[in-house]
Parts: C-alpha cells; structure tokens; sequence
C-alpha cells in the first residue's frame, strides 16, 4: 500500500508512491510549501515539521547542514525529506496570509465593541 500524506493544516492528504518527497507530494495535493530554489535545498523555506519522522527517510549530509539542531525539533526541508511510510506533515503558515489573517481577526475584534 502507498503512503498517505497529510498536511495541516489544510488537512489535505494523498497518496504517493514511497520515496516522493514531501514538497513534490505537497504540490500533488496542491498545498504550498513556499520555496525560491525549486528543491535544491539552497533557500531553505521549505521547513515543515513532521509529527512522527518515522515514516520519512533518514536526513542527508546537506540537510542536516543546513537545518542543525533542527532535525531534533521535528523539523525537515520538504525537498529533501522522502516519504517512507505515511505520516502528518505541518506547513507553516505563508507570512503574508498570516499579516491579513491577523489583520482580519483584529478588525472583528474592534468591530464588536
């Protein structure tokens, strides 16, 4: 059976086929993970976390160059982090849905008083 990938928190998942990585699985699903090197592990925007690191494949010498202490925290690039096994895959928030997000919820907040 092929792994299932969930991303949050959109809450979308797909199947994939193993040895996908998580940023090609994550434009399959159509979930952004933002990143200006096109998977080269270079911009490193591409940081997910993942709940249990288990299913993925172990990090590379690159990878765990470029995210350190990082890898301990749960924390992989998209590009280089190879789905085994299915797993939870958390996508941070792009910055600028998160200044209107913020800037929406502040605007209820002053229209209720």
């Amino acid at each position: 059976m092929n792994p299932e990938i969930r991303f949050l928190p959109d809450d979308k998942k797909i199947q994939i086929k193993p040895g996908t990585t998580l940023l090609d699985a994550s434009k399959k699903a159509r979930v952004h993970i933002r990143t200006r090197c096109d998977g080269n592990a270079a911009c490193l925007m591409c940081k997910v976390t993942v709940e249990d690191g288990t299913g993925l494949s172990a990090p590379g010498d690159n990878e765990k160059r470029k995210l350190g202490e990082l890898i301990g925290r749960g924390y992989r690039l998209a590009c280089q982090a190879k789905a085994l096994r299915s797993c939870t895959v958390h996508v941070p928030e792009d910055p600028l849905k998160a200044a209107v997000r913020a800037q929406l919820a502040k605007q209820r907040e002053e229209e209720q008083w």
